[in-house]
């Protein structure tokens, strides 16, 4: 007997490139997912089979996010553009909407600590991509 599919919701802050990106593949995935951003504009990233919520607002405020149904999510994903925001949008969710797991976007690895401090987890791109770059270097040195 196959085992029933676990629904899975997951909050995305900020729908940039990456953000829309992700959230269209979740969204294909099958996962329930509710996007956030202050820009209605920011939503036309969204590729057109994306079945998800869109919320414009801002994240920063308590109602914003209880209209994300963040009490309910699985999952927190800070994806914004800022650090600062980031932090502070991956706090209010472990915080105040006790989600069990948030994940946030962090530009300069100097934050990665802090983060890390709250139990929020980092991706950080400069990091993914300096390591992407020494790994090219490293092929062509090995040549």
């Amino acid at each position: 007997m196959a085992e029933p599919v676990k629904y899975i919701s997951v909050v995305i802050v900020g729908c940039g490139r990456l953000g829309s990106q992700l959230a269209g593949q979740l969204s294909a995935d099958g996962y329930n997912v509710v996007i956030v951003d202050q820009h209605e504009k920011a939503f036309k990233l969204l590729p057109s089979k994306f079945s998800g919520f869109c919320i414009t607002g801002d994240a920063t405020e308590q109602l914003v996010m209880q209209s994300a149904n963040l009490e309910n999510a699985d999952c927190l994903m800070a994806m914004t553009q800022k650090d600062t925001l980031n932090l502070m949008v991956a706090l209010v969710a472990r915080v105040i909407f006790s989600v069990p797991h948030v994940i946030a976007r962090v530009y300069d690895p100097q934050y990665e600590d802090l983060f890390s401090s709250y139990q929020i987890e980092t991706i950080s791109p400069t990091k993914l991509s300096s390591q992407a770059f020494l790994q090219k270097i490293q092929e062509y040195i090995d040549i």
